[in-house]
Order: C-alpha cells, then structure tokens, then sequence
C-alpha cells in the first residue's frame, strides 16, 4: 500500500494522506516528480512505458515520473524515482526543480539535468520501463506527432529542450 501525503493549494502538508489510487478530496493535492536527463549533445534520455501500464502502456516518455510516498520531499522522490525506475543514482541535494506545473489535483515538479548516462549501465529495477534510448527534440515530436509517446503539447517539448541549462526567465 502506498500513501501520499495531501497538500492544501498553497503546497501546504495538511497532515492527511491518500492511498495510491484514490482520488484526492476536492481542494486537496498530492506531489509528482519529473526528470528529464539531458546529454552534452542536447539529447534527451526517453523511456518506453511497459506493457503492463494501466496509463500509455508502450508509449514513449521523458525520462521519467512519480509520485512523491508519504513523508518525502520532493528531492527525496525524485532519487527514488530516478533509482527505482532506471538504476541511476544521481544526488539532488543541491537541485530545486526547475519549475512546478499546477493540475486539479497536485503539483508535478520538473528537474531538468546534463548528465551523459551510459545506456549499457541502465537497470529497468522495478519493471515499469521496458526500453530507453537518447533521443533529440525533432524525434519527440515526430513520436508526439504519431501517437508514439505520451500526448505532451509540443510546445512544452519545446521548453523543455530550451530551458535544460538556463535557470529563471531571462536571458542573459
């Protein structure tokens, strides 16, 4: 059973949780991560959904996703996350995520990082990937384009290629 902490709408912990799988009560939201893996050619590490997946089985992903377990932050989620999924130990105590995206119900966090992964030392852990690969911002698109990867606005894909190395909004 996993249980994730409620906040309120100013990121507050309420002190209630929810178990995986129920809806969050009306006003109250829960934590997601997101990492996007970048390499020194401005590739992006994606990863294919398994089968298995109740959401976008087979589809192509950023590098990935989680919800933050009661009582992490959500640097602690994210190098859970990033292990559990890919086998990738990378430290996130001096990161903050790059930015947060509001939904109805919950926050989901973007860290955005260079790190030149070999795909050989990558261990698919916890059976929720069944492929990975480098891929530049056309490919994505093109996968986005036929239904191939998860339904992002292409103009998000965009920022996020454009922001990998810049903090803040404006260009210096």
């Amino acid at each position: 059973m996993e249980l994730w902490d409620l906040y309120d709408e100013n990121r507050q912990k309420t002190g209630k949780v929810v178990e995986r799988g129920e809806k969050c009560p009306a006003g109250l939201c829960h934590l997601v991560v997101h990492v996007c893996i970048f390499n020194r050619a401005g590739e992006m590490l994606i990863q294919q959904r398994a089968a298995s997946k109740k959401s976008w089985p087979n589809a192509w992903d950023i590098t990935l996703g989680g919800c933050a377990v009661k009582g992490e932050s959500s640097v602690q989620a994210i190098q859970r996350e990033l292990y559990e999924e890919l086998g990738i130990r990378h430290d996130f105590s001096n990161e903050r995520a790059f930015f947060t995206i509001n939904f109805e119900n919950g926050f989901d966090d973007y860290y955005l990082i260079e790190k030149d992964v070999d795909l050989e030392d990558i261990k698919f852990v916890d059976n929720e990937v069944q492929n990975i690969k480098w891929a530049s911002k056309d490919e994505i698109l093109q996968k986005i384009k036929n239904k191939e990867f998860i339904c992002y606005y292409p103009s998000f894909i965009n920022a996020l290629f454009e922001m990998r190395a810049k903090r803040g909004v404006h260009a210096l």
